[in-house]
């Protein structure tokens, strides 16, 4: 029999790049994995990481083929049908809140989770240097993908300043989005960290695979019930690292090259945090505090900014 279905999507969101409706045809396996996260903030070092696990190999691999994005407009029916031939472990990605997907019984989640600033940062050099072929499809009225009319957190649509210091100013005017608060940084983050204490629900932190990179990846294999023989984790574990993937960009996300600028090496681009300390001015910080008061409780805002490892709850996780 099928997973049973727990929770039904209680929105939808479409956007220029994304439409939850196509998870109404998504067929559970037990054991599924979903990595949901707001962009940039370690979604695909986290599928590096997890497809690792699966396959007990660091052996670089295609990772928008092993792990496809469901809801992503421009491949079309081809992340379904490509889920549907797999005999692996399935795991799936995503940018949507936990709201606008199905939650099904025996199917885990893995939200990654980054301070909102790094993540903005992140951000606008993903979505400044997309390359001009790839710009130009979305500014075509007539194509395919642009079904929706407002813009995404990945939208290329409207123009993007230059100046990341402009970018974070229009971001958080926008309420931690790039027009549409159904995926907003913040919607996407609460709707995740209220579920936390889910056995099914895995929070992970951008900065916690940072400061111990070895330590989270166990972590990981634990909740997923995978055993990595004690000879092969030093190899995981060099193969996660920002430099090993940067250096099998690539390997690991051919269609790069047809995206940005520089390719995967745009896409790889510093793999660090706080970059926003210097550039971002002092009022919008505190407009990025406000919403962070408002929006989050204390315990989430503090894991939010620095982890589970440099600041942890004084709840329950």
């Amino acid at each position: 029999m099928p997973p049973l279905l727990l929770q039904a999507p209680t929105r939808i969101v479409q956007t220029s790049f994304v439409d939850s409706t196509r998870w109404e045809r998504y067929r559970p396996r037990e054991g599924d994995i979903i990595i949901g996260t707001y962009p940039k903030c370690g979604t695909t070092w986290t599928q590096r990481i997890v497809g690792m696990l699966i396959f007990g190999s660091a052996a670089p691999c295609d990772i928008t083929q092993v792990s496809p994005w469901l809801d992503m407009k421009r491949f079309g029916d081809q992340p379904l049908a490509a889920i549907e031939a797999q005999t692996h472990r399935r795991f799936l990605k995503t940018h949507l809140p936990l709201d606008a997907v199905p939650v099904y019984q025996g199917v885990k989640f893995i939200h990654v989770g980054r301070d909102g600033r790094d993540a903005a940062m992140s951000l606008h050099n993903h979505v400044r240097h997309y390359s001009a072929d790839f710009r130009a499809r979305f500014d075509n009225p007539m194509s395919q993908d642009d079904h929706a009319s407002s813009n995404g957190n990945g939208s290329v649509k409207g123009p993007v300043p230059a100046d990341p210091a402009a970018f974070f100013a229009d971001w958080v005017a926008a309420g931690g989005s790039r027009g549409n608060p159904d995926e907003s940084f913040f919607q996407v983050t609460n709707s995740y960290w209220a579920s936390r204490d889910n056995p099914d629900m895995l929070l992970v932190h951008y900065s916690d695979l940072k400061s111990d990179l070895g330590g989270e990846m166990r972590r990981i294999a634990a909740y997923l019930g995978i055993e990595i023989s004690e000879t092969l984790w030093p190899e995981l574990i060099a193969a996660a690292g920002f430099a090993a993937m940067k250096a099998q960009g690539d390997l690991l996300l051919p269609i790069a090259q047809q995206i940005w600028d520089r390719g995967a090496s745009r896409f790889f681009n510093c793999g660090t945090n706080n970059r926003w300390r210097e550039i971002f001015t002092p009022g919008d910080l505190a407009r990025y505090e406000q919403l962070v008061a408002q929006r989050f409780t204390p315990d989430q805002a503090r894991w939010t900014a620095r982890g589970r490892l440099a600041a942890p709850p004084t709840g329950p996780q």
